[in-house]
């Protein structure tokens, strides 16, 4: 062991490989070396572990050569979803129109005029740019941006109800994934939390009978990902509302995911339009942008002149406001459904949820077909399954899919999962009962043949 210790290549010799050279105009030589050093380190801790390990110079700069191809690949990169889900949270949600992503690469590629306005030769205001599609789109009399729907909420609750009390229905206190808590978040801007009626059933006179000279708004939550069925009861947007400016509080809904058209010719259950709420009458109304909008990420909040101005006044505003880059894709999103029927055609999200079975099964047909031709011992079939929206957005719906389910008799189903998903494209797929599926309607057109490479590399 000490003899094939003291053989290991020593460092100036391996810093003067020809593999390693290239290595320099990538990297600082500071940096090259320290993977020499992680490689050197690695092959020393398999000789004491009494490994047979090949010892040679070229085989440590390989090991070196594959630290450094890992390191110059980026952490953030794309992924192949083959799981069906449209909204796939840990795959960054809805995907961008080729238009959002054209806008956003010719604002980041110059300057822009973000808070310019052209005209007047001064300062502007980064929000004008969307506020008037939003005012076209929701009906509302104004309209604001941030971050995301939990900072929207956080903003308008700080910015209205801090010091008071905030009347909201037991069955919607709810939870958004990661512990974010609804309940959390009132308490956490300094508001105080007042549950109003049961899990089940709330009705308008439990919230007349606790409002008092504390109350500092109602706040209505869309239970956008889950549902609360069977023997309940919530009162009517238009009847809570009223309540609300009968005592001369405001009304604010937060409505989650934000649906801008009717998708239930699709086939998917009724889901409030932002439109709808906001004729309703709320005062502010907040809704999620990376989701059923299918846009950026981002925070919306459309409602009266009077409480949007406020939230645009306030100093926390300055945290959570968007960059160029969000309002670019922002734009662009929102300007297609000027024509329902464009968006339709554009928005990726709306495509995936609207392809036909027929489409889907010539999807599938063809994956399955291309997966036999490698020969490499796959067993492959097609069948039909269920695609999940995704993304807290209709939580009961099931559209009809085509599964392509493969096995290797060399392989277990995790086993050929783990490959996939660490392929050079990851592929991130579904198992069930032994077998690997790939759930067609999220596959993107380049995808099949990026799913055969690796289904060959990996054998």
């Amino acid at each position: 062991m000490q003899e094939k210790l003291s053989q290991l290549p020593k460092m100036d010799e391996l810093l003067e490989e020809a593999a390693i050279a290239p290595w320099f105009e990538v990297f600082d030589r500071s940096y090259v070396k320290n993977c020499l050093n992680e490689a050197l380190n690695q092959v020393r801790q398999a000789i004491l572990a009494g490994e047979d390990v090949d010892i040679s110079h070229s085989a440590v700069v390989a090991i070196a050569e594959r630290k450094l191809i890992e390191k110059q690949r980026p952490n953030l990169r794309p992924v192949i979803n083959a799981t069906g889900t449209a909204l796939h949270t840990n795959l960054g949600r809805a995907l961008l129109s080729d238009k959002a992503v054209e806008a956003t690469q010719r604002v980041n590629a110059r300057y822009s005029n973000l808070e310019y306005n052209v005209e007047a030769g001064d300062r502007g205001s980064r929000y004008a740019h969307i506020e008037d599609l939003l005012k076209e789109l929701t009906g509302a009399e104004a309209a604001l941006v941030v971050n995301n729907n939990a900072a929207a909420v956080m903003l308008l609750l700080t910015a209205t109800t801090q010091g008071q009390e905030v009347l909201i229905s037991r069955g919607e206190l709810v939870e958004i994934g990661g512990s974010f808590r609804v309940p959390d978040v009132i308490e956490s801007v300094g508001a105080r939390l007042r549950e109003v009626g049961a899990t089940n059933k709330t009705h308008l006179r439990d919230y007349e009978r606790v409002i008092t000279e504390e109350t500092g708004a109602l706040l209505r939550v869309h239970t956008s990902n889950y549902r609360v069925v069977g023997f309940s009861q919530v009162p009517d947007d238009k009847d809570l509302v009223a309540l609300a400016h009968q005592h001369d509080l405001p009304a604010f809904n937060d409505l989650g995911s934000g649906l801008l058209i009717d998708l239930q010719p699709l086939g998917l259950p009724q889901e409030p339009l932002v439109s709808e709420v906001v004729a309703a009458g709320y005062d502010v109304v907040s809704f999620s942008g990376d989701k059923l909008l299918g846009g950026p990420q981002a925070g919306i909040l459309v409602g009266t002149k009077q409480y949007i101005d406020q939230l645009k006044r306030h100093p926390l505003l300055r945290a959570l406001r968007v960059d160029k880059m969000t309002l670019a894709g922002l734009e662009a999103t929102l300007q297609a459904y000027l024509k329902p029927e464009q968006a339709m055609k554009d928005i990726p999200l709306l495509q995936m949820l609207g392809q036909s079975e027929e489409n889907l099964a010539r999807k599938a047909q063809t994956l399955a077909d291309d997966i036999r031709a490698l020969d490499k011992g796959y067993q492959v079939n097609m069948i039909e399954g269920q695609s999940q929206v995704g993304g807290g957005a209709f939580p009961e719906a099931r559209l009809v899919t085509y599964l392509v389910e493969i096995s290797h008799p060399d392989y277990s189903e995790s086993t050929l999962e783990q490959k996939l998903r660490q392929a050079e494209f990851p592929i991130i797929a579904r198992t069930s009962e032994g077998k690997v599926q790939f759930d067609v309607r999220t596959l993107l057109e380049a995808d099949s043949g990026k799913i055969c490479q690796a289904l060959v590399e990996m054998i």
